[in-house]
């Protein structure tokens, strides 16, 4: 039989609808044997970690079949207690397979330290943000006579004046003492102007 007369055959049409039922039951076995082995359709909810500590969040996820790994410590917050979870991801609502990690953040046990920048001699307006910019606060603000209105001239915490660079921990507040734009002349005492003499030479010729 040519190779024409076979690609027309019942033959050889029969083998074909053959071979392609043989692959659609194979597909269809592999698809369901993938769905089985990676739990499709069983999905967790990730539970809100916020504020638990390592420990708890340890057994919490156990129950889930789920595991956690600490990737880093943030900064003091003082909304949370410390060494609890400030953040995570997945996110909680998240939904995830079976065995997945959940990446979490760690409050410190305290803020950290940071130097006092110099505020001396720049105005008010530019120390705010340089404060906030190092993590400090505002603290009290008290004016004295000064030519320069809202001009820093001290920084004081806790009662002690204090210079530009001392370590002091992250969120303290700053006391600023402003210049109240006003200037006060101290008395000082004037020479007097001695009396002149009568010059009675003058009319003497008179």
């Amino acid at each position: 039989m040519s190779l024409r007369n076979y690609l027309t055959s019942k033959v050889f049409f029969a083998q074909a609808a053959a071979a392609l039922l043989i692959v659609a039951v194979l597909g269809f076995l592999f698809f369901h044997w993938i769905t089985f082995v990676t739990n499709h359709g069983e999905e967790i909810t990730v539970p809100n970690l916020s504020k638990m500590t390592p420990e708890q969040a340890e057994e919490k996820l156990d129950e889930l079949d789920l595991d956690y790994e600490i990737i880093d410590t943030v900064d003091y917050i003082a909304d949370f207690p410390k060494l609890t979870i400030v953040q995570q991801e997945p996110t909680a609502g998240s939904k995830v397979k079976g065995g997945r990690t959940i990446y979490v953040k760690i409050n410190a046990s305290t803020y950290t330290m940071v130097a006092v920048p110099d505020l001396v001699e720049k105005t008010y307006r530019q120390a705010v943000p340089t404060l906030k910019a190092v993590g400090l606060q505002e603290g009290e603000i008290t004016y004295k006579p000064y030519i320069g209105k809202d001009m820093v001239l001290e920084m004081w915490m806790n009662g002690k004046k204090i210079k530009a660079g001392t370590k002091v921990l992250k969120s303290s507040k700053i006391d600023l003492v402003l210049g109240d734009g006003k200037v006060v002349f101290e008395e000082t005492e004037t020479d007097s102007i001695p009396d002149t003499e009568p010059q009675d030479s003058l009319t003497d010729g008179f």
